[in-house]
């Protein structure tokens, strides 16, 4: 248990059964009555947003996290395949755990899996991924100086957009946390 007083960004609490990441925190103070704390918590399984109140010095259930570094195998139907690299133990995880890290995960990708007591509670893929481009429209020759932007299907099928010089077959980086372009790296 913690002191509403302790609270920090990035937390991890246990609120009626779910857990929740402290992404957002402010004391008051105000001229009558006790203070409190305002927060906002985002749900780690749905991702849904909430706002609480707390006293001040009001206690809350503080959620351990462990995190582990797994290497994807492969996939195979609807459950993925990973490998823990120190005890190379394989661990099989459900689309609905990795979600949205499938965009950028192929195999041998290194993730970061967190867990809350033996359970799955998410899977991150590195913050920044080189993938290839599957395939892309063709640029128009003198299209290179403009900032316009067109589709591009990369190698993990997930569609981002790129400039127009970028070409079917190219490596590019890919920032994970937005899904946007980086840059043309081949």
């Amino acid at each position: 248990m913690l002191s509403t007083n302790q609270l920090k960004t990035g937390l991890t609490l246990l609120i009626e059964g779910d857990i929740y990441s402290v992404f957002e925190y402010e004391h008051v103070k105000p001229g009558k009555g006790s203070a409190f704390v305002r927060t906002k918590l985002r749900n780690l399984k749905t991702q849904a947003v909430i706002e609480r109140t707390y006293k001040s010095g009001e206690k809350l259930e503080e959620a351990f996290i462990a995190q582990k570094k797994l290497q994807y195998l492969y996939r195979s139907g609807d459950i993925f395949y990973f490998m823990d690299e120190e005890t190379y133990e394989q661990r099989a995880i459900s689309n609905e755990a990795i979600k949205e890290a499938l965009n950028f995960i192929k195999e041998n990708t290194l993730v970061t899996v967190s867990y809350f007591k033996d359970r799955i509670i998410s899977v991150a893929p590195p913050t920044f991924v080189e993938l290839k481009v599957d395939y892309t429209e063709p640029g128009m020759k003198g299209d290179t100086a403009k900032s316009t932007y067109k589709p591009a299907t990369l190698e993990t099928g997930f569609t981002i957009q790129v400039p127009l010089f970028v070409q079917s077959g190219d490596t590019l980086k890919v920032d994970t946390r937005t899904g946007e372009y980086v840059a043309r790296l081949g």
